[in-house]
């Protein structure tokens, strides 16, 4: 097994997992897991994707030489986590009450 698929698997035992999304460079979803419909999956990919650019944009601005390496967005019904790298974004949404 390798690693990112002993890592997604990990992610999937935790508690209050709802769901995974793995996005290419391009904001489209390549792979997922626990949501079971596709528009919530693109929707997801698409703003979460916005978003984690904007974030790594404030980060470089505030440091030319730092760079965005994770982001949690925390709301009432929902925790989303998010792992920004070179060529894919790894979303993970849980349920932040059983978490």
């Amino acid at each position: 097994m390798s690693d990112i698929e002993e890592t997604l698997r990990r992610i999937e035992n935790h508690k209050g997992f709802l769901g995974y999304i793995i996005v290419n460079a391009e904001g489209i979803p390549i792979r997922s897991k626990g949501l079971n419909d596709n528009a919530l999956v693109v929707q997801y990919s698409a703003l979460v994707t916005q978003l984690a650019t904007k974030a790594r944009s404030v980060v470089r601005d505030i440091d030319a030489t730092n760079d965005l390496t994770f982001l949690r967005v925390r709301s009432k019904k929902h925790e989303i986590m998010i792992a920004p790298d070179k060529d894919y974004v790894l979303i993970v949404i849980q349920d932040p009450d059983t978490a």
